[in-house]
């Protein structure tokens, strides 16, 4: 076979073209997928061996972009890609979801799956090609997959399906869906949407599934091709003897630590019930290992909860499937935070902070494939150990931590106000302190209501709700009977089968998220899904309205009040100063905060009105346009014999007639001002031409008189 080979599939405006065998040819495996101009490339390598005790599949995906991909050199002292940014952790977190599911069970070999952006060409988004990457490397490579597995983004723009959108084109678009399936299933589904409804969602599903169909084939024909045979491995899964000799040992006993109400009781008993049966197993099984042992009791466990949802249809804490646990939430309830809001649903907690600052503060993003440069909305989202009883590391943000974010502040964006209406930088922080089943939710829940605290005009307030399933395959593999459970608990997100996290307004769908333990979902079973999401959602939103029914009129008294005037676009510069020096100067000794656009608005920030007031008052000391009647500092630059011309800077130059210099008569210009002297000028008029003309002799008596009142009274 002559390498490399390649295979273009028509996919939206722009084909993709899929190819490997030439690069990186000692991984596993190796492809590079393109699309324009955008080029990705990905590897696979899996060991061949298992560390002892290892129970559960380390799987490791990295996605980087590369400056040089974008024809730039990073920034930095360094000047090289340093930790990775929030898009390639997200990325990475994308590609990972839908990959995991199809690695065949008791797969315990540690897997590295590396994808690096080689070419950029700023449209067409590289999150979507490094899906069809990964997949595409695992198939060629001898390791075991069950693909391979097809991705599109699905845009709308005036009411037509738009695949693989521009960056262009998703500024635009009221829909952008990530879309990942295997030939006939939906795997993985991300994104959000400008309230879409959802009957219009769920068309969308099915309008994406059609599109992967090209890529699947082509991966498949290039499996086909030079794809290598799969290796023998050892899985690694529960022993049926250790199993049965586990259930003939706890009885109804671990049934009922299972069901226990609460979630740290069921822990606890649960905890005791694992020591008691470890030491049974090892009189029983001695050459069992401590994975040995944690496999069967969590096999076990798996059982009991599946047989207890599907055959006598009830979940841990006594609800119904359809029912949302109890619902509480307090505003307002930190004095200094612009906007705060405590919510809370059954175990789950989040306490949301609301914090509103000028443009200036808004996130900067290198992004090297394109798409927005800034950010003015940024939701924070942190998961301290304490929230499940545990001790943990304190560092840096997980990964989790920053998908959950991204997850809850692209829900909440589709309503924030326009910067042109609401000038502001926005971020919230969620702060989880309780958790027992989709925090992220409970973050968008929080967070929409700490901003309606902090006097943010959102278009709508915005909830989200988690949906569960739990299945049992008939004999041909395929799911049979089924049930879905809203509103699910940590234990039942453990055990199930899927955690599809969906948010939105009461007019539709704004943030979307599905996480799949299963090889595959039919959508039929999505579509379900989004509608018992929407009752929930309606429900919760009816709550939050309880609770605060409309955004506050009034910003809190600590939040930065705006102040906005116009300039010159050729006095930005003068305003801000070498090095920024001027605008510099102008905050620190007002106390303000300033932001400057290129059109020349100015924007000043401040809870006090004084300070706003002597900010407002610099900058049109240095900037602002002369007024007849004003008096102004100037120097002066140039004397004739008929008088001085004095320049204000960055106002102008005007000429003080030899007439207009002093009260009494002057012969000789030099005998009241020299060259580069600094004098206070009035000025008095504007001639024909119009050209300034000052008085010294009026700013003079001005200046008296000013003087002369604070005495008088």
């Amino acid at each position: 076979m002559e390498l490399p080979v390649r295979v273009s599939v028509a996919c939206g405006e722009s084909p993709i073209t899929l190819q490997t065998g030439e690069l990186a040819k000692l991984a596993d495996g190796a492809a590079v997928v393109s699309c324009g101009e955008t080029v990705v490339l990905a590897t696979v390598v899996s060991t061949k061996s298992v560390k002892p005790e290892q129970d559960f599949l380390p799987l490791q995906v990295e996605y980087r972009e590369r400056a040089a991909a974008a024809g730039r050199i990073p920034g930095g002292y360094f000047r090289r890609e340093g930790r990775p940014t929030e898009k390639e952790i997200l990325t990475a977190r994308m590609i990972d979801r839908p990959l995991r599911p199809l690695f065949p069970k008791g797969y315990f070999y540690e897997t590295q799956v590396i994808i690096a952006l080689l070419s950029a060409d700023a449209q067409n988004d590289p999150d979507i090609l490094a899906i069809n990457a990964a997949s595409l490397s695992l198939m060629v490579s001898d390791i075991p997959f069950a693909g391979p597995v097809g991705a599109v983004r699905l845009g709308r723009l005036e009411g037509k399906w738009v695949i693989n959108p521009t960056h262009r084109d998703r500024e635009f678009s009221d829909l952008d869906l990530v879309y990942v399936g295997t030939e006939t299933e939906a795997l993985m589904i991300e994104g959000s949407a400008r309230e879409l409804p959802e009957a219009d969602f769920q068309r969308a599903l099915e309008v994406a599934q059609e599109a992967i169909e090209g890529l699947i084939q082509g991966q498949k024909e290039i499996a086909a091709k030079v794809g290598r045979p799969k290796r023998s491995y050892s899985a690694y899964l529960a022993d049926p003897q250790i199993v049965a000799f586990s259930a003939e040992q706890m009885g109804s006993r671990l049934e009922e630590a299972l069901y226990l109400p609460q979630k740290q009781d069921r822990e606890n008993a649960l905890d005791r019930l694992n020591a008691e049966l470890a030491e049974k197993i090892r009189e029983r099984f001695p050459t069992a290992s401590d994975a040995d042992i944690a496999r069967a009791f969590t096999k076990l466990q798996v059982q009991m909860f599946r047989h207890r949802v599907l055959e006598e249809g009830k979940r841990c804490d006594g609800r119904r499937f359809d029912e949302v646990r109890p619902l509480s939430a307090r505003t307002g309830i930190l004095p200094r935070v612009h906007g705060t809001a405590l919510f809370s649903r059954g175990e789950t907690q989040a306490l949301c902070m609301a914090t509103l600052a000028s443009l200036s503060e808004a996130q900067e993003i290198d992004a090297y494939g394109g798409g927005e440069t800034t950010k003015r909305f940024l939701l924070h989202y942190n998961f301290p150990p304490f929230s499940v009883g545990e001790v943990g590391r304190i560092g840096g943000q997980s990964r989790r931590e920053i998908g959950h974010g991204a997850l809850a502040e692209r829900s909440i964006l589709q309503v924030v106000p326009p910067e042109s209406s609401f000038p502001y930088a926005i971020r919230v922080n969620s702060e989880v302190l309780e958790s027992n089943g989709s925090t992220s939710m409970a973050s968008v829940c929080g967070g929409t209501l700490s901003l309606m605290d902090a006097g943010v005009p959102l278009k709508a307030p915005v909830a989200g709700i988690s949906v569960g399933l739990v299945t049992e395959a008939d004999d041909a593999g395929s799911i049979g009977r089924y049930v879905l459970l809203t509103d699910i608990l940590g234990l039942e997100d453990h055990y199930g089968d899927m955690d599809f996290k969906l948010a939105g307004t009461e007019q539709g769908v704004t943030g979307f998220q599905l996480d799949l333990k299963l090889p595959g979902i039919p959508i039929r079973l999505l579509q379900e899904a989004i509608g018992r999401a929407a009752e929930a959602r309606r429900q919760i939103l009816a709550f939050m309205q309880q609770v605060l029914q409309a955004p506050r009129k009034e910003l809190s008294k600590h939040a930065p009040r705006i102040d906005t005037l116009k300039i010159h676009p050729d006095k930005i510069g003068l305003l801000i100063g070498p090095g920024g020096k001027n605008i510099k100067r102008i905050s620190a000794e007002s106390g303000a905060e300033l932001s400057v656009e290129d059109d020349g608005t100015v924007r000043i920030y401040s809870p006090d009105g004084n300070a706003m007031a002597l900010a407002r008052e610099m900058v049109e000391e240095l900037v602002g346009e002369l007024v007849v009647g004003g008096l102004y500092r100037g120097r002066v630059s140039g004397i004739k014999d008929f008088g001085c011309f004095v320049e204000i800077r960055g106002k102008g130059e005007g000429l003080v007639h030899i007439s207009e210099l002093a009260e009494t008569p002057v012969r000789r210009v030099e005998e009241v001002v020299r060259m580069g002297e600094e004098v206070w000028i009035k000025c008095i008029g504007i001639d024909d031409r119009g050209r300034y003309k000052f008085s010294r002799k009026a700013a003079l008596r001005d200046k008296r008189l000013e003087e002369e009142q604070p005495t008088a009274q």
